[in-house]
C-alpha cells in the first residue's frame, strides 16, 4: 500500500463522514483544553494535521474552525468552574498532584497577566492545562474569564487549522 492509496482511502473516509467533523475537532480540543485531561492527552499535533486532512477533504473551514472553537471554550470553562469550586484542593488531584510544576507555573503566569493569562495561556502548552483552573482559584470574575476565553479559542482554533488548511492543497496535491 502506497502513500496515495492510504491519503485517497482517510479522504474519503473524511469526506463520508463530514457531518462528524465539527463535533470530533471540539472533542478534541476540549480534551486539550481541559485542565487534567490534557496533560495525558496531547491532541496539538493531530489538531494541526486534522487541518491538511480537511483541507484534502474539501471541508468547509469554517464549521471545523467553529467546532475546534466551541470545544476549546467548553474545556477551559470547566477547568475555570472546577477551580471555582475546589480552589486549592484541586492542588492535590491527580495529575496536578504529580506535577506541581506546572501549578506554579500556571500561579506565576496568571499573576503575571491577570485576565490576558487566559487569553496568552492558550498558545502555551504547561499553562493550556492550568490558566482556566487557576483563574477559577482566583475567582477571576466570570465576565472577564470568558471574554479572554471566547477570544482566545477563536484565535487559537484559526490557528492551529489554517496552516493545514492553508498549505495542503500546495502539499497534498
Amino acid at each position: 500500500m502506497d502513500f496515495a492509496s492510504i491519503k485517497a482511502t482517510i479522504v474519503e473516509f473524511v469526506r463520508d463522514h463530514e457531518v462528524y467533523a465539527p463535533f470530533i475537532l471540539g472533542l478534541l480540543t476540549f480534551g486539550e483544553s481541559l485542565a487534567f485531561i490534557s496533560l495525558v492527552l496531547p491532541t496539538l499535533t493531530i489538531l494541526v494535521a486534522i487541518g491538511f486532512v480537511l483541507a484534502a477533504a474539501e471541508i468547509p473551514f469554517w464549521s471545523a474552525w467553529l467546532g475546534a472553537a466551541a470545544g476549546a471554550v467548553i474545556g477551559n470553562w470547566v477547568s475555570f468552574e472546577v477551580g471555582r469550586h475546589f480552589k486549592t484542593s484541586a492542588y492535590h488531584v491527580w495529575p496536578l498532584s504529580k506535577h506541581p510544576h506546572l501549578t506554579v507555573r500556571g500561579e506565576d503566569f496568571f499573576h503575571r497577566f491577570g485576565p490576558w493569562a487566559v487569553f496568552f495561556g492558550r498558545f502555551f502548552g504547561p499553562t493550556r492545562a492550568v490558566v482556566g483552573l487557576i483563574a477559577g482559584i482566583f475567582l477571576m470574575p466570570g465576565i472577564l474569564f470568558q471574554a479572554a476565553n471566547f477570544a482566545s479559542a477563536s484565535v487559537w482554533a484559526f490557528a492551529i487549522l489554517a496552516p493545514g488548511a492553508g498549505l495542503a492543497k500546495y502539499l497534498l496535491w
